[in-house]
């Protein structure tokens, strides 16, 4: 199936289900009114939700519309819990060879991972928002999943059967902030802005033998200014899968129905800073920190600068014909100039 989050008068939205071609959409108010409930009683409303889409996609839908990826919120619009990743050590390796550290054996073993801000995530459309281009804001193109409840202590093996849905993410770093942050040892915090999810998000079947050992083997699309950036592939290099993550997020504590778990920065071993990019035949980037870092080792200081108000970042993913999977998570970067949500 294929999920989608309308916006509304509510801060939760209203669920809808997408057709496969991404070009209609159906309201299930009768079946689940949120992402979130339907969630929360799984078992008892997928199969409803399922025979809907099999009507939608048969074009036998009398309530279907166009659908429009830009009346979309994220699917969750706010979570439980969203906790992300590191799961690319090439990404890793490549931080600490910058700075000229070694990457501890342990973190080849035991995932990093951060707990975000969940509280108000940002629709596919809507601005990147900062007060200061000094915060060095960057883009971080990833792929997540949202699990339904997860036991304590869980296996690899039970978190696979967990993982309800699959989308992508562009979670907005402040590169400029994070050192300072890091350097009191307790974490990041203001230096991650709210993230953005794609427009939908698709039930693990929906991606056939694209989906194998809980990732997602498919070329990642990134654009920075309506130009390529990256399409490195996201089933590869990637050294722990998502059910490795969800059970790690696991180990100490249950998750609940509507947890996200992202896999951090997509990045593919490649050699050097002239091979690497799209232009010179290699596949990109997923954040512009990466090309800074390869810029570092090979020249002793970056050239590129980070994200600048006005500046559009594209990520999208599509499947062997071409067609787009999740629809695109298209922003803007601006000024902020105050909040336009309601206050209770």
């Amino acid at each position: 199936m294929k999920l989608a989050t309308l916006k509304n008068a509510s801060r939760d939205g209203a669920l809808v289900l997408v057709s496969r071609d991404l070009r209609q959409y159906l309201p299930v108010p009768a079946i689940a009114a949120t992402l979130q409930a339907a969630l929360d009683d799984w078992n008892s409303i997928a199969p409803q939700l399922e025979v809907a889409y099999a009507t939608l996609n048969a074009g036998q839908a009398q309530d279907a519309q166009p659908f429009d990826a830009a009346l979309c919120h994220s699917p969750l619009p706010r979570a439980y819990q969203w906790a992300d990743g590191s799961a690319y050590i090439n990404h890793v390796e490549l931080v600490r060879k910058a700075r000229n550290a070694d990457v501890p054996a342990s973190f080849y073993t035991d995932p990093l991972m951060y707990q975000g801000g969940s509280d108000s995530f940002i629709g596919p459309r809507d601005p990147i928002f900062a007060l200061s281009e000094e915060w060095g804001i960057d883009l971080e193109a990833e792929v997540a999943v949202v699990t339904g409840d997860v036991a304590m202590g869980a296996s690899v093996e039970d978190a696979a059967q967990a993982i309800r849905l699959v989308m992508l993410v562009n979670d907005v770093s402040l590169r400029n902030l994070i050192p300072g942050e890091l350097a009191k040892g307790f974490g990041f915090f203001q230096s991650k802005a709210a993230s953005a999810f794609s427009p939908v998000a698709v039930t693990p079947d929906e991606l056939g033998t694209d989906w194998l050992d809980t990732k997602l083997h498919l070329p990642l699309l990134v654009e920075l200014n309506g130009q390529p950036f990256g399409k490195p592939n996201a089933g590869e290099d990637m050294t722990f899968n998502f059910a490795q993550l969800v059970a790690h997020a696991a180990k100490t504590r249950e998750l609940a129905a509507g947890t996200i778990v992202g896999s951090g920065t997509v990045s593919n071993k490649q050699g050097n800073l002239f091979g690497s990019s799209i232009d010179n035949g290699g596949v990109g980037y997923c954040c512009l920190a990466e090309v800074r870092m390869y810029e570092t080792i090979e020249h002793g200081a970056p050239k590129t600068g980070f994200l600048k108000f006005g500046d559009t970042v594209k990520i999208e993913m599509r499947d062997g014909a071409g067609a787009s999977i999740f629809g695109s998570i298209e922003q803007g970067v601006a000024p902020y100039a105050g909040s336009t949500r309601g206050r209770n």
